[in-house]
């Protein structure tokens, strides 16, 4: 079962699944982050392997988070947000666009 993310901002939980690769889940709505093989970026109930990203940490201390199961013309798709907070197409970013850039925050 799958629904669109409905949210516009949320505390998520990232998830080790394997070395570099994670899970990410909203603590509010218990959906993990999926992407389709279009690259749009949607909740699902059950993870799947489309729930898994690859996490790289940038240069700049940032993270990016890329899907570990689909690629756009051998390029990457990335987990992006646009200026007002809606998901980006995973094949519209790139790795270096400030849009695709989070910074994870430990809990206190």
């Amino acid at each position: 079962m799958q629904t669109n993310m409905g949210f516009t901002t949320g505390l998520m939980e990232i998830r080790s699944v394997s070395v570099g690769v994670v899970a990410i889940k909203s603590v509010s709505t218990g959906l993990y982050l999926a992407m389709s093989k279009k690259g749009t970026l949607f909740g699902s109930v059950k993870y799947s392997p489309n729930c898994k990203f690859k996490e790289r940490i940038e240069e700049n201390g940032y993270n990016t988070y890329s899907s570990l199961r689909w690629k756009h013309g051998g390029r990457q798709m990335f987990v992006s947000l646009n200026g007002r907070g809606k998901p980006r197409r995973g094949h519209k970013a790139r790795r270096r666009h400030p849009s695709t850039h989070f910074l994870p925050m430990l809990p206190s």
